[in-house]
């Protein structure tokens, strides 16, 4: 026989180290064609720093994505970027690369309210065109203006770094600030369980996380589905076997991970609200979305059978234990 259910999994996780120094740093170079060389300590291992990065530049200096050339984790060349782990690179170096960027487009909006007869908090820079607030038709375009600045000897170069504020956990009581700031995220799954065999299926997730803002929202709902797929293998195959100290799963023939045929429709909903210390209200997504499924799937199996499987993987040999102990 199978039974369906229904398992709800909530979490909140902090964005960055605990407590700890956790810097990234930038340098943004503004040409005179409007393009935008960017370097960025930030290593892009597949989860898309780099998109991000240059994401971020492009929208606050008014060019466009394709505009800007990042180069990212050189260690010869580029500055810190600290590790690209602990879901922090769109939040921590997102800081670094907006504040390079703000210093580079400050001398470029000095110079157009030189040219405009206009205070600085009133100039524009929007879409490769710099302009009064209220005077579009009057625009120049961003080359003339860095023209201008260059014929002044004017260089419109940024750097910039962000260190998150926070506070060590006091040893005692273990009080402190150890984040600068919170992803929360909240999933439903749904399984199917046969009786007979003990076999989980995942029939559906339903995945809403709170990123702050989505910079990239396709990004964000490949990050949500691929961490939900971790988080399927970590509630109902993955497992580490020893015996005498050795590893009895040393490869994917004894260690299972889910597969193609094993990923279930999973569903992202991106809720954003915005944090006030993110680069344009972002924050970390990448651990998060694997760490409720799990849970999800154990309240799951208990929706539908009744039992409590309380030590992950979910396997068949537990579920069929604990319905013998039940029955």
């Amino acid at each position: 026989m199978k039974k369906r259910g229904f398992g709800v999994g909530c979490m909140w996780y902090g964005v960055g180290n605990t407590g700890l120094p956790n810097p990234a740093g930038a340098f943004v170079d503004l040409l005179d064609d409007g393009t935008v060389n960017l370097l960025s300590g930030a290593a892009d291992i597949g989860q898309g720093s780099n998109t991000i990065m240059a994401q971020i530049v492009a929208e606050e200096l008014g060019v466009d994505f394709d505009d800007v050339l990042i180069t990212s984790a050189d260690t010869g060349i580029t500055p810190e970027g600290g590790a690209t782990s602990a879901s922090r690179q769109t939040y921590i170096s997102g800081n670094a690369v907006l504040r390079a960027a703000r210093e580079a487009k400050k001398v470029l909006v000095g110079e157009a309210a030189e040219l405009f007869g206009a205070e600085a908090s009133e100039i524009v820079v929007k879409n490769h065109r710099v302009y009064v607030k209220g005077k579009e038709d009057n625009a120049k375009k961003i080359q003339d203006v860095i023209a201008s600045c260059r014929s002044k000897g004017k260089i419109t170069i940024g750097h910039g770094w962000f260190n998150p504020n926070t506070t060590a956990l006091e040893s005692e009581t273990g009080e402190g600030s150890p984040y600068g700031a919170y992803a929360f995220a909240t999933q439903v799954v749904e399984i199917e369980v046969d009786t007979e065999t003990g076999q989980v299926e995942v029939i559906n997730i339903f995945a809403a996380h709170d990123v702050g803002t989505a910079i990239n929202p396709m990004q964000v709902e490949g990050q949500i589905e691929g961490g939900s797929t971790m988080g399927l293998g970590y509630g109902l195959y993955e497992e580490i076997k020893k015996e005498d100290g050795k590893i009895k799963t040393p490869s994917f023939a004894t260690y299972t991970i889910p597969t193609a045929m094993d990923v279930p429709t999973v569903y992202p909903i991106i809720v954003e609200d915005p944090v006030e210390n993110g680069p344009f209200g972002a924050k970390g997504v990448g651990e998060p979305a694997l760490i409720p499924t799990a849970a999800a799937i154990a309240n799951a199996v208990y929706n539908a059978l009744g039992i409590r499987i309380m030590e992950l993987p979910v396997t068949p040999e537990k579920v069929l234990s604990q319905l013998k102990i039940k029955q």
